[in-house]
């Protein structure tokens, strides 16, 4: 039976999987692409290494993983912005990342100049109760 090719949600969660991989030695348990429009969200589920869950056990130790991935991110966010546009056919206009300590998630989002809130939810959504393909838009009326 031949491979299927991946689609370009996988082919971006494999490579930001080991972009994270190559960057800090330690793989995230899980990767979710979440395309709406012309915004691209990654979180990275279980991301931190045990040494950086230790450490952001403080509040002290919380900050400084945050702003080690924030750096992290900052410093190689061009590779990640080719990669994308490799993959995509779309050039990357923003890119921001955000840290949960308490959960190890990595939240990476691609934007054209788009807000993005990011909430992890602490359990599943089934699709039937979700009522369609795992992202909606709503667009307000001026």
């Amino acid at each position: 039976m031949p491979a299927l090719d991946p689609t370009m949600a996988q082919q971006v969660a494999k490579a930001i999987s080991a972009f994270q991989q190559q960057r800090t030695g330690y793989a995230p348990k899980s990767v979710a692409v979440v395309l709406s429009e012309d915004t691209l969200v990654v979180t990275l589920h279980e991301a931190l290494s045990p040494a950086e869950k230790a450490l952001a056990r403080t509040q002290e130790g919380a900050v400084q993983v945050q702003e080690f991935h924030r750096q992290l991110f900052k410093n190689s966010a061009d590779l990640l912005r080719q990669e994308i546009k490799r993959i995509t056919g779309v050039a990357v206009g923003e890119a921001a990342a955000e840290i949960e300590t308490t959960t190890g998630a990595v939240v990476h989002a691609f934007t054209t100049g788009t807000m993005v809130q990011v909430f992890q939810l602490a359990g599943p959504i089934s699709a039937e109760a979700w009522n369609g393909n795992g992202s909606a838009t709503l667009k307000n009326e001026k």
